[in-house]
């Protein structure tokens, strides 16, 4: 959250809000697409922005005036990784018309094309989630509340207006819920396709990720679902 009172506390030393010049756009453009691809091999810290001026052909001075620092630059090419995954109501519309909680088992069922077809995007995200310090954390949740780039809000309204959400809960709350379990659930499934050996269970692994699936939609359509839908699954 913002916070109370957020408005008096002093921007990150890597913030710069000085707009860039147009003729500067396409240098940026350039900048981050090269540092992308070295934060999603070698990770937030191994990096170096040394290496991704070396490969751009420039000074490691010029990055720094356009980012001002290392986190100030990982901060850009964070937001433009997270801004390339699809909303929520991005579904085909015979998802959507199939309501709220299918369109969350439609994107949860297709999690591994974020591995397969958007791994850089992914590691990216999966990097601000967890590797970077407090200071850039702060400023990545900042940045979904106020851009809300998988369109979580409209989503919510989505579900509020089908009837399918439970009334006693504000939007704000279920929004939080969601952010928070939905990605959780999404790494967790991840962590099975990488890695199948962590869990020892009986079944191919399609057929487990299906079952926990159901389970996963089963428990969050019991905790945030209108009567009707909690009666249904009951």
């Amino acid at each position: 959250m913002s916070g109370i009172g957020s408005s008096l506390v002093s921007p990150p030393r890597y913030r710069n809000n000085v707009p860039p010049r147009p003729r500067s756009e396409a240098k940026r453009a350039r900048i981050i697409d090269v540092a992308m691809r070295h934060f999603a091999e070698q990770g937030y810290h191994a990096a170096r922005v040394a290496d991704i001026a070396a490969e751009l052909g420039i000074a490691k001075g010029s990055v720094f005036q356009h980012f001002v620092s290392k986190d100030g630059l990982f901060f850009e090419v964070y937001k433009k990784a997270v801004r390339a995954f699809a909303a929520y109501l991005d579904a085909p519309q015979e998802v959507r018309d199939r309501g709220f909680f299918e369109v969350l088992r439609y994107w949860l069922a297709r999690t591994e094309h974020l591995l397969h077809e958007d791994w850089i995007p992914y590691r990216i995200s999966l990097l601000g989630n967890y590797g970077t310090d407090l200071t850039l954390k702060r400023e990545i949740n900042r940045f979904h509340m106020t851009e809300d780039p998988y369109g979580t809000v409209a989503f919510v309204k989505f579900g509020f207006e089908r009837g399918e959400l439970r009334q006693d809960l504000d939007l704000e709350m279920i929004v939080s819920i969601l952010d928070w379990t939905i990605e959780r659930f999404q790494d967790a499934l991840l962590t099975e396709e990488l890695d199948p050996g962590l869990f020892r269970r009986q079944g191919e692994i399609g057929e487990r990720k299906e079952a926990r699936i159901h389970q996963f939609i089963d428990l969050l359509s019991r905790a945030i679902g209108a009567d009707s839908i909690r009666t249904h699954r009951a």
